[in-house]
């Protein structure tokens, strides 16, 4: 058995965990980083990699802000290329109720400078001409925001972590935490125990795993999601710009962007139940080729390539799970991001920094305590696809 010691031990090496650790060793703080497997292995590489500031709570607005300013930057800090582009956000609108929320978003949006607007469905299929505009009402059109590599987004972090000289633990999972007098003081894996006094658990769909050890409830369920690259469009569809928005018909989640010639698509099949099942399940591209052929045409004349499903750590008002627990003392998490831990995750590495050193984050994310679901405080968000 090793042993060794860390201030700070995160738990979960996906960008979450990574953008932690990151931010911690940037502030010279000695941080640990345990990943069971590989780095990014989770939801982290099957994560589609839109970056929104769709949202119907301002403070998921102000932390996506923050990130896609970040990933804007990330070549420089941490050092790395992500594939950051701004090719917006075109969400299609086709019933009265979601359109009266929408108009909401916007007013959000544009309180926070985001030129966000809602469209006509004619002017929708000017800025995607593959869909067709049968049904829609109205869309809305957020064309500043932006998408990413969450691969190179997970090992930036990592890599800058390392530099910085954060330790980075792969293919080991955690076994137990001990505690003496409500205090953490050891984290242990199959091979080696790591003395500490403040653990972050950022394991998502995992976590509530993690907080068991210690006696935290975290309500997070497992969530099974699937996305397929269509065979390449070629002479189907000529001169398609790679600029496309990424696209959500609203009302069937169905969601696509151009990806390397062809078209990643994907919809959240609401028949699946909670459960860590990442199988395929050929139901599920029938249940797509019918919404695809209904929205997309052009898809009736192409195959569908390779396609993978992953998890989404949900929690039960679909926003995060954010902030320092009551019990035991300095354990922090981080988690339960609904499909936004990507989107939010360079934000949340400040965060979490903040809170362990003792600073006022920017942005007050006492709403994200676990205590709300206890405390009849859960503020759902409703642009969830």
């Amino acid at each position: 058995m090793q042993e060794s010691s860390a201030e700070v031990v995160v738990i979960g090496g996906g960008v979450v965990g990574a953008s932690i650790a990151f931010h911690l060793a940037e502030a010279s703080v000695d941080v640990a980083l345990i990943e069971k497997s590989e780095l990014g292995a989770g939801s982290t590489s099957k994560a589609a990699g839109g970056l929104r500031t769709i949202f119907s709570d301002d403070l998921n607005i102000e932390i996506a802000l923050r990130s896609i300013e970040a990933y804007r930057n990330f070549s420089a800090r941490p050092g790395h290329e992500v594939d950051f582009k701004v090719h917006g956000y075109l969400i299609l609108i086709s019933r009265e109720d979601d359109l009266e929320n929408f108009r909401r978003i916007v007013e959000r949006q544009n309180a926070f400078g985001i030129p966000s607007r809602i469209i006509s469905p004619e002017e929708a299929g000017e800025i995607n001409p593959m869909i067709s505009t049968e049904g829609l009402i109205a869309a809305l059109h957020s064309p500043a925001d932006a998408q990413c590599s969450p691969e190179g987004a997970v090992m930036g972090y990592a890599q800058g972590a390392r530099k910085l000289g954060a330790k980075i633990l792969q293919g080991e999972g955690v076994m137990g935490i001990d505690q003496e007098a409500n205090s953490i003081t050891a984290v242990h894996t199959a091979s080696r125990k790591i003395s500490t006094s403040t653990v972050v658990i950022a394991a998502g769909v995992w976590s509530p795993e993690i907080g068991e050890m210690i006696g935290l409830d975290i309500p997070v369920k497992p969530y099974k999601r699937e996305i397929v690259i269509t065979d390449s469009l070629g002479s189907h569809w000529s001169g398609m710009p790679d600029s496309l928005p990424m696209t959500i018909d609203f009302s069937s989640t169905l969601s696509w962007r151009p990806e390397g010639g062809a078209l990643l698509i994907g919809f959240s099949d609401e028949r699946v139940p909670a459960g860590f099942d990442t199988t395929r399940d050929p139901r599920y591209i029938e249940k797509l080729a019918e919404l695809a052929l209904h929205r997309i045409p052009i898809t009736n004349q192409l195959g569908i390539g390779k396609g993978w499903a992953g998890l989404y750590d949900t929690s039960p008002d679909n926003n995060a799970l954010l902030g320092e627990a009551n019990s035991p003392n300095r354990v922090l998490y981080a988690t339960g991001f609904s499909g936004h831990g990507v989107m939010q995750a360079p934000a949340v590495g400040e965060i979490i920094r903040d809170l362990y050193l003792g600073q006022e984050p920017f942005v007050d994310i006492s709403p994200l305590s676990v205590d709300r679901f206890k405390e009849a405080r859960a503020r759902r968000e409703s642009a969830v696809f």
